[in-house]
Formats: structure tokens, sequence, C-alpha cells
């Protein structure tokens, strides 16, 4: 993925047209903050959750959470109520009730029923083992973000073999999209990505799939969320013009950085937040946010953050936790 040039007048994307919908500006402003239950809120989940919360309250909007544990692979048991509780503290709460993955799977076997039917779609034979073997018979052994990119081996059939998985058929072009504060992106998913999977071989749908059919089931308007999610953005997009559902606007906030330089995740064992001064946690959160410090109370810090953010026309550059 990388920085474009304007995106006026350029060729639409594989999937949809020029006259795909985007998220009006007129309509009424719907956020989420869209956690997985894998482990509690770190310093820089707070960060994504408090612009979301920001963003929605300047605008007069609603803020919505969502629990991401399509995966259950990877969920911890009650690890939901520990992250609505550590929201809760710092004064977030969700001005719906919150919504669950786990619960809506039947929606996202619809919406790849559809994807079937309509040839963007395609099973897949694949082990990851098949698609190291053929990678590395053609010299592609490079690894994007430890994903390696699909060659298209099942694109024309399966060759006897059973299915696996399937998974999204995409066009070798660039897709162009304007993030509210990185500006102009582009990315060629079939050359940085490959044909992505929709759903696993362990018959769980795939995180791409869900969060496109969730945030438009919601009437999500705009996402706002970590510049680590970045690279997720092409893909979404491209799933939403193939179902022919609108594109939120988006937003990627500010990556908190860790003493070594690297974002911090709960992958390399971020820690949890220390709730023992809410104010203080949310300074911080504010801070990467290019919000001034307050030390008054919760509700008046948001309320006065809330102003501020309206003001605010960007946000520049990463901010090292500490």
């Amino acid at each position: 993925m990388s920085a474009a040039g304007p995106p006026q007048g350029a060729k639409a994307p594989s999937g949809g047209s020029a006259a795909h919908k985007v998220a009006s500006v007129g309509a009424t402003y719907i956020g989420r903050f869209a956690p997985s239950p894998t482990g509690p809120l770190h310093a820089g989940s707070l960060v994504a959750a408090l612009a979301s919360w920001l963003d929605a309250r300047a605008q007069g909007g609603k803020w919505l959470v969502r629990m991401e544990d399509v995966d259950t692979t990877r969920c911890l048991a009650g690890m939901d109520l520990v992250i609505l509780q550590q929201l809760a503290t710092c004064g977030l709460r969700s001005d719906q009730p919150v919504v669950y993955q786990t619960q809506r799977t039947h929606l996202y076997q619809v919406a790849l029923d559809r994807l079937i039917a309509s040839g963007h779609a395609y099973p897949c034979a694949c082990s990851r083992k098949d698609i190291e073997q053929v990678l590395l018979r053609s010299g592609q052994t490079k690894p994007r973000h430890g994903e390696l990119i699909y060659p298209g081996t099942c694109r024309t059939g399966l060759q006897g073999r059973s299915p696996r998985a399937w998974r999204m058929r995409v066009s070798d072009e660039a897709l162009q999209w304007t993030d509210r504060r990185l500006g102009a992106q582009q990315q060629n998913v079939a050359a940085e990505v490959g044909d992505f999977i929709l759903k696993r071989a362990d018959g769980c749908h795939a995180y791409q799939l869900a969060v496109v059919v969730d945030d438009a089931a919601q009437g999500v308007t705009d996402v706002v969320r970590g510049e680590d999610l970045a690279d997720n953005t092409a893909r979404q997009i491209l799933l939403q013009r193939a179902l022919g559902l609108p594109s939120p606007r988006y937003l990627h906030t500010p990556l908190v950085l860790g003493a070594d330089g690297s974002k911090l995740s709960k992958q390399n064992g971020a820690q949890a937040l220390d709730l023992s001064d809410p104010l203080a946690a949310l300074n911080l959160a504010a801070a990467a946010l290019a919000l001034p410090p307050y030390a008054g109370g919760i509700s008046d810090a948001l309320v006065t953050w809330v102003a501020r953010w309206a003001l605010l026309r960007h946000i520049k550059g990463n901010h090292q936790a500490t």
C-alpha cells in the first residue's frame, strides 16, 4: 500500500463501478470501535478507542462497540467483559447494545453465497505448505507481513482436489481511495496480497468479510482505527463493491510505539492498560492524537477534547509509548 496522487478521474477498481456508493457527508454519523477479545486493551488500543469516540461526538453521531470474535480460536473467555469495563472506566460507552460477530455468522455466509453466485469467490484446495512450495519454485519467497501472496493456483479449478477454503477473486489493478488523515492512498491487491481468504479451511469466516458485512449492517459511516489496519482498507473496499455496499470514510490514527520503536500490540506482549489513574491513561492517548493534557475530571476532559477534535484537520506522526 502506498500514498497516491489525487484520486480524481481514477479508474473504477475491480468489482465495482464509478457509481459505487460512498457514505454521504450528510448521513447520520455512525462510528465504531471493534476490538478482538484476545486480551485486554493496551495503550495503542485506547488511542483508537478515544479517537473513534471523539470523532463520533464531534460530529453529533453515534459510537458503537463491536466485539470482533469471529476467530474463536484466538479469543479468551470473559475478555469481552474486561474490555467493556476498561472502556467504561475511561468514560467510553457504546450508544447501542454491543454486537458479537459469533452471533452473526449466518450473515457472513449469506454474503459469501452472493460472492460465489456472482463469480467473485472461488473454492481453494491449497494448504499453506502448497502455497509456499509454488512460490518457492517461482522464486517468490518474500513474505508480506508474515503472509504469503497467493499465486492463484485454484483460480481455474481445483484439478480434482477437495476444496478447503474460499477466496476472493481480485483483478490486477490499483485501487485508490482517500484517508482522512493519510490522504490519497492506493494498493494493487492482486500484486500485494493476491486472492484473499473469505472462509478458512476450519470453517471460520475471514475477518475481511465479517467486518465489511458488519459495518454495512450497522450503518457505519466512518471507520476510525489504528494505522496498522490501513493495509486492510483496499480489500474491504473491494468486498463492499462486489456486494453492492456503501464504503465508509476511513481515518487511520497514529500508532503508539514501544521503546524499541515497534508498534504496541497484543502479539508483541503489550502491557494491559494501567487504569489505576484513568485520566492519566486518557491523557497519554490524547497526546498521541495531538490533544492537550487535562487536569480535571474524566467527563470534563472528554468534553474539552471533543471541542478540540472538531477543530483538527489532520493528525500527524506516530507516537512513542512511555
